[in-house]
């Protein structure tokens, strides 16, 4: 190999043919080399010293060099610093295991190989038309009940895809699958705080590249009409133009078909205007529907206002989701079964974690045998199903949700990597009911289009047939319950504004029963009970014997539909 006329543009390695460009920026007060490895081994077989700058942009290029037999990093003034831009990494294949980069145990390699995409592109599924799903690519599959081969990687997603796709996700979110550090004072399970961006997690591959196997899992994904989207945190160290490189690194590397941002550090304005990005979902965090469907689950006065906004809210608009749980905070069940956090095993004297909740334990905190509270446990759980599904946003389910996977009150489980903080796959069998309630429910949602429109309803006639595409009623029809003291609403959507059957869903999570008024129907339609978190969801359509007026038991979502 000979050394030639380098390019300082684009920073990290760029193979041109036979030639390997490297750039990286150093302050200008320092030395820089670039070292050579033989691939595997961890002394440096030769170096190169990088004079030709233009800023703080070092660069050189060497001609002839076979990638596949060589790995790099560079030294600068005696410190061994591994390639910010590093698209993949050498020695970070096993979790947990301790690395040292000043004895060259960490190194970046050169062999990118192609890669056969056999025509996959990003899908672009219409915002509205997502049923998502938020996982974490280690956890989803590492307990020994996932049942799969390749435990805790890529390869395990992809063997858990004729799932996904049998319950109805067609997007699933990941938590950060970037080559993150988890070795820290506390395990590092989650992957957040300092990372090499561009890199996928070497320990996040059943084999020992990474870059193909991430590649696999978007492109199998893709084939079953499921989309892929990485959470993609990055720490306060990360430089703006350097997040806007990774993401356009990994929307066209890897297909990913978009990125869960933080707004408080990404740069939001340049993010969205990228032309690059411009068909790429780029969504953010809100807390939100969160605080206000728990609120409303557990039977807080004052909500009303709050739901009715929620429920019809677009998300599209905001670039945002809606979920009742996910990482930060209980799973669903512990949502259910537990008043406060049990951080105890963290290590940090239960200080760690979200002090608010708006959680409730339906009368025992914890494990219980009481029947009672069982089953006022599994109706909550149905409860907070429903108001996910049938609000108009974009639904997010946390892995695991469905079948009432616990991580026994802990709500920040950031460094447990172990069966707490792992999907428990046996509870799928034992919980086959919920799972098919849940499954019957995402049916519903896609098979009804009010429940998805494109833009977002305004509770005005749009279309001239007489009622409002959304309205809002109570114990009387047409008549918001505005009392303080309200827990329960009806919601009308009218059919004829997006084209179906008109719905109307009774929302009682008042500890008694309540009537409520249902709207006339144009000549012809009657309403037929379909689902309720009472009774499930029934196997025909069941006519109302009361098409004025429909009771609706304590702590109970019905929902149903008009038609002739």
């Amino acid at each position: 190999m000979k050394e030639i006329q380098g390019r300082p543009l684009p920073l990290g390695v760029t193979r041109i043919g036979n030639t390997m460009n490297f750039s990286v920026a150093v302050p200008q007060e320092k030395e820089c080399q670039l070292l050579l490895y033989h691939a595997g081994e961890k002394k440096p077989c030769m170096s190169f010293g990088m004079k030709k700058s233009i800023g703080e942009v070092r660069y050189i290029a060497l001609e002839d060099i076979d990638p596949s037999e060589y790995e790099y990093n560079y030294e600068m003034d005696g410190e061994i610093v591994v390639d910010p831009y590093v698209k993949a990494l050498a020695g970070r294949e096993k979790w947990g295991q301790a690395r040292d980069v000043q004895m060259h145990e960490v190194r970046g390699k050169l062999d990118i190989k192609e890669y056969d995409w056999e025509g996959d592109a990003p899908l672009q599924l219409p915002y509205h038309s997502i049923i998502a799903y938020s996982l974490h690519v280690r956890g989803f599959t590492k307990h020994s009940s996932s049942k799969v081969k390749a435990k805790g990687t890529f390869r395990g997603v992809i063997e858990k895809i004729p799932y996904l796709k049998e319950l109805g996700i067609n997007q699933i979110q990941c938590m950060p699958v970037y080559d993150f550090e988890e070795n820290l004072q506390y395990c590092n399970y989650w992957g957040y705080g300092d990372a090499y961006c561009f890199a996928p997690k070497g320990a996040y591959a059943y084999s020992k590249d990474a870059v193909n196997e991430l590649k696999d899992m978007v492109k199998s994904c893709h084939r079953e009409g499921i989309e892929v989207v990485l959470e993609m945190p990055f720490s306060g160290n990360v430089p703006k133009q350097m997040m806007e490189e990774c993401l356009r690194y990994y929307m066209m590397e890897y297909h990913v078909d978009g990125f869960i941002l933080n707004p408080s550090s990404a740069p939001m304005e340049g993010i969205c205007a990228d032309p690059i990005l411009k068909k790429t979902k780029i969504m953010v965090h809100q807390t939100g529907f969160q605080t206000v469907m728990r609120r409303f689950l557990k039977s807080d006065e004052g909500m009303i206002p709050e739901v009715m906004y929620w429920l019809r809210h677009n998300s599209l608009g905001d670039r945002t989701y809606n979920y009742i749980t996910n990482q930060n905070g209980f799973t669903l069940y512990d949502l259910v079964s537990y008043d406060g956090k049990h951080n105890e095993a963290n290590g940090e004297n239960n200080q760690d974690g979200p002090e608010y909740n708006y959680s409730w334990n339906c009368g025992v905190e914890g494990v219980t045998r009481k029947k009672a509270v069982l089953e006022l446990r599994q109706q909550q759980i149905k409860n907070a199903f429903f108001l996910l599904l049938f609000a108009q946003g974009t639904p997010c389910i946390l892995a695991g949700d469905e079948f009432e996977n616990t991580q026994k009150g802990n709500n920040n489980v950031y460094c447990q990597d172990n069966p707490v903080g792992w999907l428990d796959w046996s509870k799928l069998e034992k919980k086959k009911e919920l799972h098919d309630f849940v499954k019957k429910l995402i049916e519903i949602r896609k098979a009804y289009p009010v429940f998805w429109p494109e833009e977002e309803m305004r509770g005005i006639d749009q279309v001239s047939c007489g009622v409002p595409d959304v309205s809002y009623h109570g114990e009387s029809a047409w008549r918001v319950p505005s009392e303080v003291s309200s827990r329960q609403l009806g919601v009308y959507y009218s059919g004829a504004a997006v084209g179906g059957d008109d719905c109307f869903v009774a929302y009682n999570m008042h500890w008694q029963e309540h009537p409520f008024a249902l709207p006339a129907l144009s000549s012809g339609k009657k309403w037929y009970k379909i689902a309720s978190t009472s009774e499930g969801v029934l196997e025909e359509p069941e006519l109302l014997d009361n098409q004025r007026l429909v009771e609706v038991a304590e702590r109970t979502i019905m929902l149903v539909i008009g038609r002739k």
